[in-house]
């Protein structure tokens, strides 16, 4: 499982002084731990899909870090929440681009928009950008 790779890499860095990931894995760990507590009074389980909507949630939360940061001139900041973004990143799979996300409701039957949103989030969780779904969906 995901969760359970995020703390050997936990355990990883604090050997490998690597300092990005010091500082970020202890924030996306204690989200997926209140998520996996949330889940269990619904009788669910944490899953690997929930676990990268929490770094994907983690990542766009850095960005407005950052750019707040970029705002105060606070290059030393921007280098370190960067650097911890970029680690977030590696655990990722690959993003569906513009075109892919063409093709894929060019399959569809339905292209309502909710219908478009609902077949991505079930089929390509963690792929994809559902902000990005949502512009090329209403470009048709």
């Amino acid at each position: 499982m995901l969760f359970d790779e995020l703390k050997k890499q936990k355990l990883m860095a604090l050997k490998n002084k690597n300092e990005a990931a010091k500082a970020i894995l202890p924030i996306v760990i204690n989200k997926c731990m209140l998520l996996q507590i949330e889940k269990k009074t619904k009788d669910e389980e944490l899953t690997d899909g929930d676990t990268l909507n929490l770094i994907i949630k983690t990542i766009k939360e850095l960005d407005d870090e950052i750019a707040s940061f970029k705002k105060a001139n606070r290059e030393d900041k921007v280098a370190e929440l960067s650097a911890q973004q970029e680690y977030l990143k590696t655990y990722l799979p690959k993003q569906l681009s513009k075109e892919e996300i063409l093709e894929e409701i060019n399959k569809l039957e339905d292209k309502t928009i909710p219908n478009i949103m609902k077949h991505f989030k079930a089929n390509f969780n963690g792929q994809v950008d559902m902000k990005l779904v949502n512009e090329v969906a209403k470009s048709l």
